[in-house]
């Protein structure tokens, strides 16, 4: 006789073994919903325009705005001379312009000179060209409480040199902000 018996319950150990290593359904945690396509979830949207693009980083009300604005923050003049030329009205003019915009910001003019003459020489040279310079920006509407003056005289040149070019260079005025 065949013995069948024990290969049966062998079977019978296996199956259950392998069905106690199933998970029931019940045992699963519940599927996430299904999303519903992207059309249906989302209004239409209109055309959308263009963002305008950038075409500066200059900060408004900055010196660098003042000086983009006016062309210069300083104008030049001829040897030994405090009298305006239409380049320096120009620039005044724009630098007027741009104060009028930012009421709030003050500016010292300074006065420089080259580095001929005395040191008491080029002072008062560069007193009278820091003058001259504010009272142009007084003319043009910018009021005398917002501006002062100083004179550097050849103290602070902007070019080393003992050349014409350099001379040229160092005889300015500068206006500067003085903030808010």
């Amino acid at each position: 006789m065949i013995q069948r018996f024990p290969t049966l319950p062998m079977v019978a150990l296996l199956a259950l073994g392998l069905s106690a290593c199933a998970t029931k359904p019940a045992d699963l945690p519940p599927a996430p919903p299904t999303a519903a396509p992207a059309a249906a979830q989302q209004a239409p949207m209109a055309p959308m325009e263009a963002p305008a693009p950038v075409t500066s980083s200059i900060i408004p009300g900055s010196l660098a705005d003042f000086i983009a604005q006016a062309g210069a923050d300083r104008v030049r003049f001829a040897y030994d001379s405090y009298e305006l030329d239409d380049t320096a009205r120009t620039i005044l003019g724009k630098q007027a312009e741009w104060l009028a915009r930012y009421p709030s910001v003050r500016v010292t003019v300074e006065g420089h000179a080259d580095e001929r003459g005395t040191r008491e020489y080029n002072l008062a040279l560069g007193d009278r060209r820091a003058t001259a310079a504010k009272n142009f920006l007084a003319a043009a509407g910018v009021s005398t409480a917002r501006m002062a003056t100083i004179s550097f005289g050849k103290e602070r040149p902007e070019a080393d040199g003992a050349d014409e070019a350099a001379y040229a260079i160092n005889r300015r005025a500068v206006t500067a902000l003085s903030g808010n």
